[in-house]
């Protein structure tokens, strides 16, 4: 059932907010990472194949512990972002922004008249019938954040028009494909990277948008928040959970020696 967005709140004063990516398509681990004291998990439906069954499980699993569930959904589908958020998603990360028009297209699937045209529906997120339907919308559009990942230089251009036109909550930068977009790809730290980061970051500021970072490093986490940044997705568990797999192995055979 639709409850605050406690993230969107916490934008709305200033305050931080960390979470994960999370690919592992498991309730168990969703649940982990909010019993970790994460405030948000991004579950990624772009990159691996989760079932609209297994989604809702791993939304309801979130709820479970307080932890705000935003989707990132496959490139260009607004099908998809109605589905997350009919199974209880709080956003959608929207994935490869490059134009305004993206934008429009995204917060037409996600918000219901008159900002956009979510197609009715009742179901879960209006418990069943305990919110009223037409409250349901006012509180949907109020709560729901539509995320747009920037990690294309045409998209780092067109960032002013793409934010001009409103309807973005909150952007989330995408280093990696934007590494290869300006030809160096999985250089993540490569100057140009980097500097297209800055503007992208520079240009939020200016229409006062929040700006969502991926630090890799301590360094790069401490150099977000003196710039003000206050939102950060701190990596994937798959990758969290290889090295520290890795470290225990190591740590072990070391001893063992």
């Amino acid at each position: 059932m639709l409850r605050p967005n406690t993230v969107k709140a916490r934008l709305a004063r200033g305050g931080e907010s960390y979470g994960l990516f999370c690919s592992i398509p498991s309730p168990t681990l969703v649940e982990m990472i909010g019993c970790a004291g994460y405030d948000f998990v991004i579950l990624d439906t772009e990159h691996t194949l989760v079932d609209p069954q297994q989604l809702e499980n791993l939304i309801r699993a979130a709820e479970a512990v307080d932890l705000v569930a935003f989707v990132r959904v496959p490139e260009a589908d607004p099908g998809a972002i109605l589905r997350a958020l009919d199974a209880g998603a709080l956003g959608v990360v929207v994935p490869h922004v490059r134009t305004r028009a993206d934008i429009e297209s995204a917060v037409r699937a996600a918000r219901y008249a008159p900002e956009g045209m979510r197609s009715l529906n009742g179901g879960r997120v209006p418990g069943f019938g305990r919110i009223d339907l037409a409250d349901y919308i006012r509180r949907a559009n109020e709560e729901v954040m539509v995320i747009a990942m920037i990690e294309d230089a045409e998209g780092v251009d067109e960032l002013p028009s793409i934010l001009a036109g409103g309807g973005v909550d909150l952007v989330l930068e995408g280093a990696a494909d934007l590494s290869q977009s300006y030809g160096v790809p999985w250089q993540t730290r490569h100057p140009q990277v980097r500097d297209a980061l800055d503007r992208v970051h520079a240009e939020c500021t200016t229409q006062q948008v929040p700006f969502c970072a991926i630090p890799r490093t301590r360094e790069d986490h401490e150099r977000w928040q003196a710039a003000g940044v206050r939102t950060f997705v701190l990596g994937e568990e798959r990758g969290l959970a290889a090295r520290a797999l890795r470290a225990h192995l190591d740590d072990h055979r070391g001893n063992h020696a």
